[in-house]
């Protein structure tokens, strides 16, 4: 999977070079390409923001640089541009599986009070919002997005399993976990775990889901 992003920061995403998206990088499984939005400003200063028309709090990104960055990154509208916004729709495990799918992907991260809507219409395919809460710019909603898809990405985790059994594959959330060792601080592994009867520890499992579910996110119970 190619992944590229439109940022005014790419000192952030240094953090994707760790841990298991930093192996998948390595292995070739992702090529994942960081581009500074400043570099295409045609200002002088390389300034790219100015106040809103209309009055208001803050500065908004000017669309120039912006536009000519993201045509750059993909000047035959082979990606899938997302614009990471509060005002788009709410990332769900649904659109994270999407997401997977596609081959290429580019990020497109605001800053300030956001981004011209003029780009919006332009440029963007899709905007996403990691949750109803505000932030100072796309650039920490782009890296979870890509974590969450990169998961779903062949080869990215060691099993396969991984995406199948952990919380919001079923609808549910995950059962608890747990390793050795077996007693630690008093407290005991449940016992039907090393009984080496396979059905019931699924039945163990997935009871410990409903009652999770039931008890944290009762909404996702609805077609249970």
């Amino acid at each position: 999977m190619k992944i590229r992003i439109a940022t005014l920061f790419p000192e952030t995403f240094d953090a994707l070079n760790a841990s298991i998206i930093g192996k998948a990088i390595d292995k070739g499984l992702l090529d994942i390409g960081v581009v500074n939005i400043r570099d295409f400003s045609e200002d002088k200063h390389k300034k790219c923001d100015d106040y809103p028309f209309g009055g208001g709090a803050g500065m908004v990104m000017t669309p120039q640089p912006l536009h000519s960055a993201i045509n750059h990154i993909d000047p035959n509208r082979e990606y899938l541009r997302i614009y990471m916004s509060p005002k788009g729709e709410r990332l769900s495990q649904r659109i994270v599986e999407e997401l997977s799918k596609q081959d290429n992907l580019l990020f497109i991260c605001g800053n300030y009070e956001g981004v011209d809507q003029r780009v919006i219409d332009l440029d963007v395919d899709r905007e996403i919002s990691i949750g109803d809460y505000v932030l100072t710019g796309g650039e920490l909603p782009a890296m979870v997005t890509i974590n969450a898809v990169a998961r779903y990405v062949e080869g990215v985790l060691g099993s396969n399993e991984s995406t199948k059994e952990e919380s919001f594959a079923s609808n549910l959330l995950e059962y608890p976990q747990y390793t050795r060792p077996q007693t630690f601080e008093g407290l005991e592994v449940p016992e039907v775990l090393l009984s080496g009867n396979h059905a019931e520890i699924a039945k163990w499992r997935r009871q410990k889901q409903l009652e999770i579910t039931k008890d944290r996110r009762p909404d996702l119970l609805e077609g249970e």
